[in-house]
């Protein structure tokens, strides 16, 4: 949201500059984004001017050469180019060294041979709105020539740009604004802009509103107006709207626009004449009913939307966009203003069906109370008198409201000092509750607080109301202290002791010590959505059976599932580092994955750990400028060292992940169960992708290992080993991993280690659909050297098992 600073002013002016009261807001809760400046610079160069006489230029039709009389003395000779100059008007003048609002410094200038000395200036010269069909003409009884601009209208202000977080829609008016910088520097805070109002209550006479949907319309309110005379606004009103954001369009529509921003409330005028009948009726709308909105579309309606229609049907669709059936024009005398109230999720639901986002749907989506309506039409019913010199009907419709009583909330003065760990005196979290208007009252042990109305739907709770006593009592003053629990046990190291207590889960730590291994490998942590599209399932090769996820209101379709793997994040981001020109790419990736479960309304969300590696399998350098590329070994590598870091052993398993590479994946197995995988990605997934060469990737679910155990020293071994290779003949369906096993158990106790370093096939010697895999062997024991009778002895009990349970021999040559 924009505010104008000399707009928030108007209501609360604290002795800070704008630095300064951006800071305050911040530090309370209202984040300032960025501070802007609207408007033009060099201010002492703009002044009220008179015409004097304006002559046709003697080289060109369209140009006038005017004397202008800028109060000092001697006329300034400016070339104008406007057709409604004329002499004895009193004008707006830039002169030599103003600053424009695009930032062009003004000097002096010949225009088609004739000088001159500065610049009579239309509105959008001035960024007072976008007219440029002719200048701006002043009182002619207001200020005298020579005065600085400034002093009569608002050609420059600073912009403060807030991000107004979901359940403060009363920040997002500039009132509202103004009632935080009030409660957060205890400046005077101005009396509402609707504190009079000229209307009052009592029917309307002509006029009817039914409402049908009570649910999703807690309140309607209308009033009509007479004698309405449309035109431009104001300078000063349309400087604040361009300022906020707004463009001028013509007086009514831009009070409309003036008091949604300065109390966050929107309203909306309709043409009183073309309300068909007299009578508004705010219902549901059918399924398929259609609509023409005020910017010319044509939209269908489903039957979960709110529509306000008269006796000729829809006149516009609640809370996100008026009709163009009933729009204000140029030939309006008649308004009726309407001001409602509506359901907040309903709006949202609304507009996101309709893809149609407004700044009135923007507001109603976060629920405003029902007793912002008649603050909204106060303030119009004074500015379409002041502006439109039209004639308040008598009467007032009302329809529901005021709206749920306030709630009462005990606030314990123990409580406070608990949970914040320092003490705030009663009487300063009196004086922060008062000012944001919250209503108070003495109890023994604290304080009754009735939060207003504003704020009902934010603050329902003890920890909401010294939520607001800490960010305004100063929460960068909080001591770092230890939570109430650990306070013994700080008692307990002795007083002066500040060893903290608190720590990381063993999962924690695991999660810690996985990522710190992958990071020692080179790899970049990444952070991706939770959430995939339809389209993802196809992409990665997936079947019905992987099922998903499926959101009910999702941001987007592309947003509608939740994610079942990392990989396709991964995949995500590693295609973007990609077409950024990053030819290596080492990437992991740590958060949950939702897998549905059969008959259980939740879904279980196991916390998985995924890498992807693309481009060399480690950097290039002057020794090895082209290194392989990275592949399953690669991967395979990575995976040993994090498994490795967590103390849990490395086996594998044959697999067949679609999105893998047929005979370049393996499953990762821990007690006869897979708890992931890694291999070299499908060709034709990666292709989806747009990723070209080899890409090698893994996952784990690091909920299924266990948490890595206490570690254990043995002594060192100063005895000899005693190290063989052997040739292992096995059918082409054996693992290598299986032989590996099989060796090991064997061997033991004795065999230290087992490693596969050869691969050979040769059919013709070996058999068709054989294989030999060369191992080397460690034998060791810890308390002797080692004979070659014992070491005999277990190389034959190798042989047996490798023939008993893999139907493997021992190759002699």
């Amino acid at each position: 949201m924009r505010v104008p600073l000399a707009w928030l002013r108007e209501y609360c002016s604290p002795p800070l500059d704008t630095a300064q009261i951006a800071e305050r807001l911040t530090m309370t809760g209202t984040k300032v984004e960025a501070i802007h400046h609207h408007g033009v610079g060099g201010l002492e160069h703009f002044v009220v001017a008179r015409v004097l006489s304006a002559e046709k230029h003697p080289r060109a039709d369209r140009l006038s050469v005017c004397a202008v009389d800028a109060g000092e003395g001697a006329p300034r000779q400016i070339v104008c180019g406007a057709p409604n100059v004329a002499a004895g008007q009193m004008v707006a003048v830039a002169k030599p060294g103003a600053v424009m609002p695009d930032g062009t410094r003004l000097g002096k200038v010949r225009l088609r041979g004739v000088e001159s000395d500065g610049m009579i200036l239309a509105e959008d010269e001035l960024a007072l709105g976008t007219d440029h069909t002719g200048i701006i003409e002043l009182d002619a009884d207001g200020a005298a020539p020579g005065t600085p601009l400034a002093e009569v209208l608002e050609i420059a202000t600073e912009v403060l740009e807030l991000e107004i977080t979901s359940n403060r829609p009363d920040c997002l008016g500039v009132y509202g604004v103004a009632r935080e910088l009030h409660a957060a520097t205890g400046a005077a805070l101005a009396a509402p802009p609707w504190a009079e109002d000229p209307g009052g209550d009592g029917p309307l006479a002509g006029v009817s509103v039914e409402v049908r949907c009570p649910e999703l319309c807690p309140r309607f309110t209308a009033r009509a107006f007479e004698g309405v005379r449309i035109g431009p606004s104001p300078p000063w009103l349309k400087a604040r709207l361009m300022a906020a954001g707004q463009r001028p369009i013509s007086n009514v529509v831009d009070i409309t626009n003036y008091v949604m921003l300065a109390t966050g409330q929107p309203l909306h005028a309709f043409d009183l004449d073309r309300v068909a009948g007299g009578r508004l009726v705010v219902r549901r709308a059918r399924e398929g009913e259609q609509v023409r909105t005020l910017d010319g579309q044509l939209r269908a309606l489903d039957a979960e939307m709110v529509v306000i229609d008269d006796a000729e049907g829809p006149t516009s669709i609640a809370g996100v966009m008026g009709g163009a059936r009933s729009e204000v024009d140029r030939d309006t005398t008649r308004v009726l203003m309407e001001v409602a109230n509506w359901d907040g999720p309903n709006i949202h639901r609304t507009s996101l069906r309709l893809g149609l986002r407004s700044e009135a749907s923007a507001r109603f989506e976060k629920q405003l109370a029902p007793e912002q309506a008649p603050q909204a039409q106060a303030l119009a019913a004074r500015l379409m008198i002041e502006l439109c010199g039209a004639r308040l009907a008598p009467g007032t419709i009302d329809v529901g409201g005021p709206g749920p009583e306030p709630v009462s909330i005990h606030l314990r003065h123990r409580r406070v000092r608990d949970l914040l760990g320092m003490e705030i005196p009663r009487s300063r979290q009196r004086e922060i509750l008062r000012a944001l208007e919250f209503e108070t009252a003495e109890v023994p042990d604290g304080l009754e607080v009735r939060p207003p109305a504003f704020r009902r739907a934010d603050v329902s709770r003890e920890a909401d109301v010294i939520e607001e006593v800490a960010r305004l009592g100063g929460l960068e003053e909080l001591p770092s202290t230890l939570p109430p629990t650990h306070r013994a046990v700080q008692a307990a190291l002795g007083s002066g002791a500040e060893h903290p207590v608190a720590g990381l889960t063993p999962r924690q730590r695991l999660r810690r010590a996985a990522a710190d291994a992958l990071v020692a490998q080179g790899l970049h942590e990444v952070v991706g959505w939770s959430f995939n599209g339809p389209d993802l399932r196809r992409k990665l090769r997936l079947g019905p059976e992987a099922l998903e996820v499926e959101l009910h209101n999702p941001l987007s379709a592309e947003q509608s599932r939740m994610r079942r793997t990392l990989l396709g994040s991964l995949l995500d981001v590693a295609a973007l580092n990609r077409a950024r020109g990053a030819s290596a790419v080492r990437l992991f990736e740590m958060g949950a994955v939702f897998h549905p479960v059969a008959g259980q309304p939740l879904p279980r969300e196991p916390f998985h750990l995924g890498a992807v590696i693309a481009g060399g399998a480690r950097p290039a350098s002057w020794r090895d400028p082209a290194p392989p590329a990275a592949d399953f070994f690669a991967a395979k590598g990575i995976l040993a060292a994090v498994l490795e870091a967590l103390r849990v052993p490395l086996a594998l398993e044959r697999c067949g992940e679609p999105f893998l590479h047929p005979g370049r994946a393996a499953a990762v197995v821990l007690g006869g169960r897979a708890v992931g995988w890694v291999g070299e990605i499908h060709p034709l997934v990666a292709a989806e992708w747009e990723l070209a060469g080899t890409l090698a990737a893994f996952e784990l679910d690091l909920d299924a290992l266990p948490e890595p155990p206490v570690a254990r020293y043995e002594d060192l071994i100063t005895f000899p080993a005693v190290r063989e290779d052997l040739a292992v003949v096995v059918s082409e369906e054996v693992s290598a991993e299986q032989v590996r096993q099989t060796v090991l158990g064997a061997g033991a106790p004795l065999l230290r280690s087992a490693e596969i370093f050869d691969v050979y096939r040769d059919p013709e010697r070996l058999g068709k659909g054989r294989v030999s895999l060369a191992l080397r062997l460690i034998f060791r024991a810890a308390d002797r050297t080692l004979t070659d009778e014992e070491v005999a002895e277990r190389r034959a009990a190798i042989a047996a098992a490798l023939e008993r349970e893999l139907g493997g021999a021992i190759r002699a040559a």
